[in-house]
C-alpha cells in the first residue's frame, strides 16, 4: 500500500486572511462573525483565539467573556474566495489538485514516484514555501496517507503549520491517540451510537470488526468506515441534495416585522435562483422566525405542486407572513417587546426539473419566463441588479449578504449583491490608493533622509546666516570657471 493522497488544510482560514490583510491583528485573538451583533457566533477564530477556548460556533458573548479584548471582525466572504483562488493557483504550481473539499481544504492525488515518502514530503514542503512567498501569515497543515480520509485525518493531527505522514506500517497505532470526534464522519450523534455499541476510544474503533461497525452505523456505511481506517480507497458516495435554504440573524435595525419580511423575501429569492441554477423544482417550503425573549417560534411548513419560479414562491411566503402581521394587529404578538431575531427559509422536496410535467396554465409559464429573464440580467450585470420591491429594505441594509457554505466554494459574481460588490470595490480601491500613497511618502522620506546624510558628510562650512560668508551655493548655480552641458 502506497501513499496516494496529499491533503492541504489551511489553518483558521477566515481569521488568517484578516490577519494577512491587517497587520495590526497579527498575533492577537480574532473572531470572524457574520454580523456585528452580540447575539451571533464566531464563524471562525484565529489560532491565538483558540488558545483561549474560542472556536467556530462560540457565541460572541462567550468569546468576550473568555477574552474581553478579542477583535471581532465582520466576515468578508468575497475576499476569502479571492484568497482561496490565489492559494489554489499556488498549490497548482507545485502539484495538480482535485476539486476543493471546502474553501480551506483541498486534496491532491499523488501519482507515480510522487507516492514515495521522500518525494511526497518534498512536494508538501514545496507547497508551504510557495504559499509563504505570497502570504506571509497564512499557514497550512498537510497530511499524506494511503487515502483521502486518512490524509485529512493526518492534516488535523499537528496544527498549526504541521506535516504528518501516515504509512501502512503506522496503522492503526498512530490513530489510537485520537478522540472519536477527530475522525471525519463522527459527530455527536454518531459518537453516542458508538458508545452504545461499546466503542468509546479510537483504539476500540480501529480494532472493531466490519460487522460491529456496520451494526453501529446501522448501514453499509460502517463497512466503508472500516475499510477507510485501513487505508483502502473507497469510491465516494453519491449524495442527493434534499433542500436549499438560507438563514440570517437580523441586525438591530431590521428587528421589526417589515425588516424580517424584507430579509425573508431576499433569502427566498436567493434560494429560488439557486434552485433554477441547479436544475431543480421544489414541492415544499419551510419558514422559521425566532424572536427575542420568546421560546415559541413562527413555523410554517407548506406543500404544493412542484415549481421553481420566484413570483409564486414569494406569493406563498407573503400569505404566511400576513398571518404574523394579523397576530400583531390583534395584540397576540408584541413586535416591540419581542422583535424578530433570526429568519430562515428552506425549499424542500427537490426534484430534477426534467421529471416534472410542463405547465398547462399560461400565467405560470409567464412567471417562469420572468424568473429566467431576471436570472439572466443578474448574471450579466451582478446579483440583484433587478429585484422584487419587497426586498428593498434588506438590500439597503446589506442584510443576508454572500455566505460561504461548508462544502462548496461559491462564484462571487453569482452570489454577491451588486451594491455590496460596488461598496467593496470602492473600499478596495481606496485601500489600494492609501497603500500607494504610504509607499510614495515613505520613499520620499527615505530619499530626503539620504540627501541629508549626504550633505552632512560634505566638508563643513561656516554658516553666517542667509547670504553670509558660509552660505552654500544653490545646486543650480554655475560657479566661476565651471561648465555645464547645454542639454
Amino acid at each position: 500500500m502506497t501513499l496516494r493522497c496529499l491533503y492541504v488544510d489551511f489553518n483558521s482560514f477566515f481569521a488568517s486572511v484578516e490577519q494577512q490583510d491587517r497587520k495590526a491583528l497579527r498575533g492577537k485573538p480574532v473572531g470572524v462573525v457574520p454580523v456585528l451583533s452580540p447575539t451571533t457566533c464566531c464563524i471562525a477564530a484565529s489560532i491565538e483565539a483558540k488558545e483561549y477556548g474560542i472556536r467556530t460556533g462560540t457565541l460572541v458573548s462567550e468569546a468576550v467573556e473568555k477574552y474581553p479584548d478579542i477583535a471581532l471582525i465582520e466576515a468578508r466572504p468575497a475576499r476569502y474566495v479571492e484568497a482561496h483562488e490565489e492559494l489554489m493557483d499556488a498549490i497548482e504550481d507545485c502539484i495538480h489538485h482535485e476539486k476543493p473539499a471546502s474553501i480551506d481544504e483541498v486534496p491532491c492525488l499523488l501519482m507515480g514516484r510522487e507516492r514515495e515518502r521522500d518525494n511526497a514530503i518534498e512536494i508538501a514542503q514545496r507547497i508551504k514555501r510557495r504559499i509563504a512567498a505570497d502570504f506571509d501569515w497564512i499557514k497550512c497543515s498537510i497530511g499524506i496517507a494511503p487515502n483521502q480520509f486518512l490524509a485529512k485525518t493526518a492534516s488535523d493531527m499537528h496544527k498549526p503549520d504541521g506535516l504528518t505522514v501516515l504509512e501502512e506500517s503506522d496503522l492503526p497505532q498512530r490513530l489510537h491517540a485520537l478522540e472519536l470526534r477527530d475522525f471525519c464522519g463522527i459527530g455527536a450523534s454518531m459518537e453516542q451510537r458508538l458508545h452504545d455499541a461499546g466503542i468509546s476510544t479510537a483504539e476500540q474503533l480501529c480494532s472493531a470488526s466490519r460487522d460491529q461497525l456496520r451494526h453501529a452505523w446501522g448501514s453499509v456505511e460502517g463497512e466503508r468506515f472500516w475499510m477507510l481506517l485501513r487505508g483502502f480507497e473507497v469510491p465516494q458516495r453519491k449524495t442527493e441534495r434534499g433542500s436549499i435554504g438560507h438563514s440570517h440573524v437580523l441586525g438591530p435595525e431590521l428587528r421589526s416585522y417589515a425588516g424580517a419580511r424584507s430579509v425573508l423575501f431576499k433569502l427566498l429569492a436567493k434560494a429560488a435562483m439557486r434552485l433554477r441554477k441547479d436544475g431543480f423544482t421544489a414541492s415544499g417550503l419551510a419558514i422559521r422566525i425566532r424572536f427575542v425573549g420568546l421560546e415559541n417560534r413562527f413555523e410554517r411548513d407548506l406543500r404544493f405542486a412542484a415549481l421553481d419560479d420566484t413570483p409564486n414562491l414569494l406569493h406563498l411566503l407573503g400569505e404566511q407572513l400576513a398571518q404574523l402581521e394579523t397576530q400583531a394587529a390583534c395584540k397576540r404578538w408584541n413586535p416591540k417587546r419581542h422583535p424578530p431575531l433570526s429568519v430562515a427559509v428552506t425549499l424542500v422536496g427537490l426534484e430534477e426539473r426534467g421529471l416534472a410535467s410542463g405547465e398547462l396554465i399560461e400565467s405560470r409559464r409567464k412567471e417562469r419566463d420572468i424568473s429566467a429573464a431576471i436570472d439572466a440580467i443578474n448574471r450579466k450585470y451582478g446579483n440583484n441588479s433587478v429585484y422584487f420591491g419587497a426586498m428593498q429594505q434588506a438590500l439597503e441594509r446589506d442584510a443576508a449578504p454572500m455566505r460561504i457554505p461548508f462544502a462548496h466554494v461559491p462564484q462571487t459574481e453569482q452570489v454577491e449583491d451588486v451594491m455590496t460588490r460596488k461598496h467593496r470595490e470602492d473600499h478596495d480601491l481606496y485601500a489600494l490608493r492609501e497603500r500607494q500613497f504610504r509607499t510614495f511618502a515613505q520613499q520620499t522620506h527615505q530619499k530626503h533622509d539620504a540627501e541629508k546624510r549626504g550633505t552632512a558628510e560634505e566638508k563643513p562650512h561656516f554658516n553666517a546666516g542667509a547670504g553670509g560668508w558660509g552660505a552654500r551655493k544653490k545646486r543650480d548655480e554655475v560657479g566661476i570657471g565651471e561648465t555645464r552641458p547645454l542639454f
